[in-house]
């Protein structure tokens, strides 16, 4: 799975004109699924976002995590992180997973998220056309794969 992490003031996700999802300061991630993922990189993806040293300490050092500060989480199904854009110039999305593998696994990555982080969890809608908002906060920006 890959996962594109934001750190953010605030972030929001729209759909139809409805804000479905926003939070305050935390992590905005773009998530994307590929063919090869299951339940076991899912796990460690969440893992790795809840625990990733992004948030600065009294130091001005990154050395506080997501789980540490209690922050919002906004996750947000992008399966366009999949694309392979070695040759050409139109992307290919070969190594996408299948929608139906890829919404199983974005959600029950909601689902363990929910369960697992002590703050605010917030989601876009799979396979709805979105807006999504953000202040990207330094900006710091992190490519996660599992």
């Amino acid at each position: 799975m890959i996962g594109l992490l934001q750190r953010v003031t605030e972030a929001s996700v729209r759909v139809d004109g409805e804000t479905i999802g926003r939070i305050g300061p935390g992590l905005l991630v773009l998530v994307g699924v590929q063919k090869h993922d299951d339940e076991a990189r899912m796990t460690r993806l969440l893992e790795r976002l809840l625990g990733y040293r992004v948030f600065e300490d009294e130091a001005g050092r990154m050395n506080r995590a997501l789980a540490d500060t209690g922050g919002g989480l906004l996750l947000v199904p992008q399966f366009t992180l999949a694309a392979d854009t070695r040759k050409g110039t139109r992307p290919s999305f070969s190594s996408a997973a299948p929608p139906e593998q890829a919404r199983e696994l974005f959600d029950a990555l909601v689902k363990r998220a929910e369960a697992e982080h002590t703050g605010p969890v917030a989601s876009g809608r799979f396979g709805a056309d979105m807006q999504v908002a953000l202040v990207n906060d330094g900006p710091v920006t992190f490519w996660l794969e599992t």
